[in-house]
């Protein structure tokens, strides 16, 4: 990365994004560049929004207004029951077992975590991407897969206005660009240097061809004038011994 640009990458991600992976391909590529984590729930564009955070892991849909966004991947559907719940004889529930099941509303459990704890309880089923409902799984607790369910997908956004070098790397390792990619920000910096410096030695290389071409052309011509000299000085002297 440009020397000129240390500072903080601040990276938030929605509950059930485990961006690991990622964080330690940049730790290892750019460690003079300190990466900090952020687990944001509802929060999660405002804090992009309003810049506490350089790049956010959202579930989508969200408001893409300016943002850049991505999608990444798919999350899979599950349903959440209690141990005791008939469903959970299923390896895949069909989409049809659900119509007689009680259905959950996230938002009026208070939560994903909320909505997890009363499906355990028994007073009904909440369907969730897997990431939470393993993140939220407990003992008394089980999820199985809907098929015919619609997906969740992730997505990495960024502010538009922000063209930072950091930024832009950090989408490249997400999105699976090697550190000799000639997109990444720091494959061009290394490319401009190494440019810069063959440009120098083969300036070098000229000035020092130049300087030995010189003095070799000082030595000849010094040469040629004592010749001359000499011969001059011969011709005087047999012109003097005969007079």
């Amino acid at each position: 990365m440009p020397s000129d640009q240390p500072r903080v990458l601040s990276v938030g991600f929605v509950p059930g994004v485990t961006p690991g992976k990622w964080v330690a391909r940049w730790r290892e590529r750019h460690p003079e560049v300190p990466l900090e984590l952020h687990e944001r729930d509802e929060d999660a564009l405002h804090a992009l929004r309003n810049g506490s955070d350089d790049v956010v892991f959202v579930r989508l849909p969200v408001d893409r207004t300016g943002l850049h966004l991505i999608p990444l991947y798919e999350e899979r559907p599950v349903v959440v029951m209690s141990r005791e719940n008939e469903l959970s004889l299923y390896d895949e529930v069909p989409l049809e077992e659900l119509e007689g099941q009680t259905l959950l509303d996230i938002g009026d459990c208070g939560g994903p975590r909320n909505a997890v704890e009363v499906a355990a309880s028994g007073a009904g089923v909440v369907v969730l991407p897997m990431s939470l409902a393993r993140l939220h799984a407990r003992r008394d607790a089980v999820h199985r897969p809907v098929p015919g369910l619609p997906v969740t997908t992730i997505g990495i956004a960024w502010r538009v206005e922000d063209e930072s070098d950091d930024v832009e790397e950090f989408v490249g390792i997400v999105r699976g660009r090697t550190a000799q990619s000639s997109r990444q920000p720091s494959r061009r910096e290394m490319q401009k240097t190494q440019k810069k410096t063959a440009a120098q030695k083969t300036a070098a290389r000229k000035t020092a061809a130049q300087k030995t071409a010189d003095r070799g052309g000082a030595g000849q011509k010094g040469t040629k004038k004592g010749t001359k000299k000499g011969r001059t000085n011969k011709g005087s002297g047999s012109t003097r011994h005969g007079r």
